[in-house]
């Protein structure tokens, strides 16, 4: 998936949620949200489906999700190994909840947000 396709999902399906877009670098796209926490979905450049969602809440209450298939031998024991999920902090990291497969993974990662907002 390259972050092109990634912005036609966004456009298309979660409109809702997402205030405003922009590519900050080649390989990151920023999305603001409607509560002023912004997503920073990132696509390697230089291996191939490696990822990370990013969601930025330090600025409301102190939080973050991320979602990535980045090989930190420090999760090497979680189930889905190398995917996993940063669960409201980078430390508490937990088996991914989530697809493994882009671009399906980024919908379920937007889905997830669009859930957590709207328990607000």
């Amino acid at each position: 998936m390259k972050l092109q396709e990634a912005q036609i999902i966004i456009e298309d399906q979660f409109l809702d949620i997402v205030i405003e877009i922009f590519k900050p670098s080649p390989e990151k796209l920023r999305l603001i949200l409607k509560d002023k926490s912004f997503v920073d979905i990132r696509l390697s450049q230089n291996v191939k489906n490696r990822f990370d969602f990013h969601w930025e809440r330090v600025h409301i209450n102190n939080t973050i999700y991320r979602y990535d298939n980045f090989p930190d031998i420090k999760f090497k024991k979680i189930k889905t190994f190398p995917f996993h999920f940063h669960q409201k902090t980078e430390f508490k990291v937990v088996a991914s909840p989530f697809s493994k497969n882009l671009p399906k993974a980024l919908i379920d990662f937007m889905a997830f947000i669009r859930r957590e907002l709207n328990k607000k």
